[in-house]
């Protein structure tokens, strides 16, 4: 058996030619991006990036599987600095060039899904304080009011701490490709409200939203409660108020109940104490404060192995940190997916916008959802 020490002196060794070889193949990889920008190609190949990786993990041997990957790698860093020396990305630098960095929020109209005491309801009265507020009875209604103008801005939840994401908000956002020019992580406390006759032991039924029931689900469980799903928590609390039924309750913010006048039975139910949802701001208009800190994108992926992993990977070697990244079916074609990521920057910083760039062009269907500020 060899000593350790020989083993890291052969390893430092050829760690030191590793490192010159790459330095002469991302000069090579210049050189490719000199003569495609010259001619006007691509700077995505991905039959001849196939042909090597094939050939890379032939040749690889017992480690042809990692070859595969370390090529990939030097691949994507390959492609990064030809993008850079081409000038990828023309059109969406020219799009975030031209946005304002002031958000209008004198004479607007917010709209928001629920009614008065509901969870967005208190959202878009953080965000909005001043504004003439309008609620809808669907995601989708608020995305339609934000189409036609009806309103300015829509504030809609995206996920819960506990309850995860709303799926029905990231199609619609992947529909509409509007843009999020804010956002909000509001703690969630819910109470149990019931009609003023009533008391905790009378409770049997409890109404509430469906991330609701998920959020509380232990103090459903633990107290045998038969938990019935409403469009919306404000919702549950006002037809509590409305049937005036001793057995039932619902579960609500405190806001609510106030609202409906419920008596509060119980507090604090979620499972959670940190309990939070993120709202976000969509807009027609794209507006980016200069001191934006979370960025929005969706794309599809290329029908090539690996290629999510590698794009994680691009992220990964510029040190940018991935928030949220959510894959939804393709209605239009089975076992496709598009895909929702969040990340924390500013497209003021060079390497963000060159990434950013770079996706554009090689990222089937890919559209920049905005550049923000996070409550």
């Amino acid at each position: 058996m060899r000593d350790l020490s020989e083993i890291r002196v052969d390893i430092d060794r050829i760690d030191n030619q590793i490192i010159e070889l790459f330095k002469q193949r991302m000069d090579c990889a210049k050189d490719v991006g000199i003569y495609k920008e010259s001619k006007g190609i691509p700077v995505l190949n991905e039959a001849r990036e196939n042909e090597i990786l094939n050939a890379v993990e032939e040749k690889g041997g017992e480690y042809g599987a990692y070859a595969r990957l370390l090529y990939s790698n030097i691949m994507e860093l390959s492609r990064a600095l030809q993008h850079n020396i081409v000038g990828s990305g023309k059109l969406i630098k020219d799009t975030i060039n031209k946005a304002s960095n002031e958000l209008p929020i004198e004479n607007i109209k917010v709209g928001y899904q629920g009614i008065n005491g509901a969870n967005s309801h208190e959202a878009t009265l953080k965000l909005f304080p001043d504004a003439e507020v309008k609620n809808y009875k669907s995601f989708g209604d608020v995305f339609e009011a934000v189409d036609s103008g009806e309103v300015t801005y829509g504030v809609l939840p995206v996920e819960n701490s506990t309850g995860g994401s709303v799926s029905t908000v990231y199609d619609l956002i992947l529909k509409h490709r509007f843009y999020i020019v804010g956002a909000l992580d509001l703690p969630i406390d819910y109470c149990l409200g019931g009609i003023r006759q009533s008391e905790l032991s009378d409770i049997e039924i409890v109404w509430t939203h469906p991330q609701s029931i998920s959020q509380c689900s232990n103090y459903i469980a633990n107290h045998s409660y038969d938990a019935i799903p409403c469009s919306n928590t404000a919702v549950a609390a006002r037809d509590v108020a409305k049937e005036k039924r001793l057995n039932v309750a619902a579960i609500c913010s405190h806001k609510a109940a106030e609202e409906y006048g419920l008596k509060v039975l119980d507090n604090h139910l979620q499972d959670d104490s940190s309990n939070t949802t993120r709202f976000i701001v969509i807009s027609k208009k794209l507006y980016i404060p200069k001191d934006a800190n979370k960025i929005s994108l969706c794309f599809s992926l290329p029908h090539v192995t690996g290629s999510l992993y590698s794009l994680l990977c691009r992220f990964n070697s510029l040190g940018l940190n991935l928030t949220k990244i959510e894959s939804r079916p393709r209605m239009d074609k089975n076992f496709e997916y598009l895909f929702y990521l969040d990340f924390s920057g500013n497209v003021h910083s060079n390497n963000v916008i060159e990434l950013i760039s770079q996706l554009s062009e090689e990222m089937p269907e890919f559209s920049f959802l905005g550049n923000y500020c996070e409550m």
